[in-house]
Order: structure tokens, then C-alpha cells, then sequence
């Protein structure tokens, strides 16, 4: 059975088990980022994101659990989504329906995806919320936009 998914607004709370969650080589090497040590992450967290009135941001609920977080930032002049989950919670569909539920908080359009050509399951959860192929950057990274 699938757990009930909910999104919530980010407190500073969950940033320890965001942070947890985000020290996971096979989700930095698929997501093509790296990890940020304690320290860093809490001070870009706090003074770049949940700071940031234009960064609109959730904790993806499980049940009780935070299953890990959505984000929508300006990067570039373009306004772009990003999701991230911890390994536990992964390969059961959350994604794609906490994206969906976040969607709706975001009003600006394009929206633009990011995602490793390597990393098919993310690339799923964007087509599964009706992101298309857009471009391929020369990083080996397909842009995607939401139509």
C-alpha cells in the first residue's frame, strides 16, 4: 500500500534530516551534485533558501516521516524545479505525486527541470508531471520544460 503523501512549508527543523538525506553518494552522483558537509548546508538552507521569500519550498510528507523536500528557485533568469528524496523513500511513486501537489504553489511558467541523462527515474517523475525533453546541455544534461 502506498503511504499518504503530504507537503508542508520547511522549517528549520527538518533541516537535519534534509541534510542527512542529501549525504548519499548514489543520489549525488545520479543528481550530479555534491554533497554539502553540516555546516554548509545548514548556512546555504538558512540564509539562501528559507530566507528567500521568491524560493517557494516544501517537506514532502510519508505519513509522519519527511520523506524529503520540492523546491522552486530563479537560477540564470529561469525558474526551475528541483525534488529530492531519502533513499528509503525512493522508487515508490512519492515524487511524482508530491511534484504534482507542489506544482500548484509555483506560478510562474516555464518552469525548467534539470536532470542527469543517467538518472531516469527523475527524468519519469518530470514527464509524470507534464515536463517534455527541451534541450540537451554539452554537461550531458537534458533541460526539460514544463509546457
Amino acid at each position: 500500500m502506498a503511504p499518504v503523501i503530504s507537503i508542508r512549508p520547511i522549517n528549520d527543523a527538518d533541516l537535519e534530516t534534509l541534510w542527512a538525506q542529501q549525504n548519499d553518494p548514489e543520489a549525488n552522483e545520479l543528481a550530479g551534485v555534491p554533497a554539502r558537509d553540516r555546516s554548509s548546508f545548514l548556512d546555504h538552507w538558512r540564509a539562501k533558501v528559507l530566507a528567500n521569500d521568491s524560493v517557494v519550498k516544501r517537506t514532502i510528507l510519508a505519513g509522519n516521516s519527511i520523506a524529503g523536500h520540492c523546491i522552486c528557485f530563479e537560477r540564470d533568469g529561469k525558474r526551475e524545479v528541483g525534488y529530492w528524496l531519502g533513499r528509503a523513500f525512493r522508487g515508490q511513486g512519492i515524487a511524482a505525486r508530491a511534484l504534482a501537489m507542489f506544482l500548484p504553489h509555483v506560478h510562474e511558467r516555464p518552469l525548467y527541470g534539470i536532470v542527469s541523462l543517467a538518472n531516469k527515474a527523475s527524468m519519469r517523475v518530470l514527464e509524470k508531471c507534464g515536463f517534455a525533453p527541451h534541450e540537451t546541455t554539452e554537461t550531458n544534461e537534458v533541460l526539460i520544460l514544463n509546457r
